[in-house]
């Protein structure tokens, strides 16, 4: 077990300990998910910043949909991080942490106290632009091309959690990572020819991790 959690890659790897933890802490009863959710009056006006955080992090109670999201989100996390951003630590965290402050920012719209099914959706999208022709069997049954694996992941979820706002908050993940995959893949590289802050890591962070 410990063999097999060292060769995920680290940003996947502590996302999801991180994640584990606090559901495990949950479900423990060490904490209640209304410490946890993320809401600006919450975060901004009761002086408690850490919910910009934990809102990250918890997947809900142990159930089917708990471990479907975080079966699909290490799995394409773990994928992207090792192909795309293979040595490129700092890159990948900062790809994370633009994209969780969108969706911060978004969440008042949608009404979305808990944003970690959103996040882990940024990874999957841009794992499957970046694969357009592989082939993805799900679960033994039926193939699709990778494009149309985070809608074929969204209808899954609205059918295990038996709600729209499950799929809601996928779609919302799904917009944010199109729009990361945007700024790297379309604009940074095709229509500007080169990097930007945006899409790529500053050196600070770059020198924390090693990457330069």
């Amino acid at each position: 077990m410990d063999a097999w959690v060292m060769q995920v890659p680290p940003i996947t790897r502590a996302w999801l300990a991180l994640s584990v933890a606090t559901s495990l802490a949950v479900q423990c009863q060490v904490v209640t998910p209304l410490q946890l959710y993320f809401s600006f009056k919450s975060a901004f006006t009761n002086a408690q910043p850490w919910r910009m955080l934990t809102t990250f992090f918890y997947f809900g109670p142990l159930s089917l949909d708990f471990i479907f999201h975080l079966f699909f989100f290490m799995r394409y996390s773990r994928m992207l991080e090792e192909s795309s951003f293979a040595n490129k630590k700092a890159d990948y965290l900062w790809l994370l942490l633009l994209s969780s402050l969108m969706l911060l920012a978004l969440s008042p719209l949608v009404n979305l106290p808990f944003l970690s099914s959103s996040l882990a959706f940024v990874p999957i999208y841009i794992w499957s632009r970046r694969h357009t022709s592989t082939p993805i069997a799900l679960f033994g049954i039926f193939t699709i091309s990778a494009p149309y694996l985070p809608l074929a992941l969204v209808a899954l979820s609205w059918v295990i959690s038996g709600t729209w706002k499950a799929a809601a908050g996928d779609l919302i993940g799904c917009a944010v990572g199109h729009i990361g995959w945007f700024l790297r893949d379309v604009w940074a590289r095709e229509m500007i020819g080169g990097y930007t802050p945006l899409s790529e890591a500053p050196g600070v962070l770059k020198r924390l991790f090693g990457d330069v």
